[in-house]
């Protein structure tokens, strides 16, 4: 039993908590920090845009949201087997860094989208498209680290 159950095992799904949070986090911030520069920049020309343009700086809030759900079901379990704990660093780290990376996706997109669409309106529908496939990334590791959530429950009855 000691070999599933080592004491340091929750420690690996604790750092899975951790790393969907911050990482998730870290994307949404950089994704609203860049496209709201582009979005300050856009409405000195085009005030009239200003609430249009806002979709990008909405698409990076929700890549943090996808952190916060994936913590908070793998905060779940308390005693856990090191399998569970290897399986919830996975799906933290899945999530994690999949936001991380769509958000910097969502923000480079996302300036540019914006201060393109001031000058020519008709680029706005090109970059919601583009908005998309990035923030679909997000979305992808928030479906892996789901599944990896479900292989990992089960497990603590062993550690009793």
């Amino acid at each position: 039993m000691a070999d599933y159950c080592p004491v340091y095992a929750p420690f690996f799904g604790t750092m899975g908590c951790t790393a969907a949070i911050v990482f998730s986090c870290l994307g949404a911030a950089y994704g609203t920090a860049k496209s709201g520069v582009g979005l300050s920049a856009m409405g000195v020309l085009r005030p009239d845009l200003l609430i249009k343009c806002i979709i990008p700086v909405v698409m990076a809030g929700i890549l943090g949201i996808y952190g916060v759900v994936v913590s908070v079901l793998l905060s779940v379990a308390l005693k856990q087997t090191l399998f569970a704990g290897f399986i919830q660093f996975g799906a933290g780290l899945s999530v994690g860094l999949s936001c991380l990376a769509a958000g910097i996706a969502i923000g480079i997109t996302g300036d540019a989208g914006v201060r393109a669409t001031a000058q020519q309106p008709r680029m706005f529908v090109g970059m919601i498209l583009i908005l998309i496939f990035a923030e679909v990334l997000g979305l992808y590791g928030l479906i892996v680290a789901l599944i990896l959530n479900t292989k990992a429950s089960g497990t603590e009855s062993i550690c009793q």
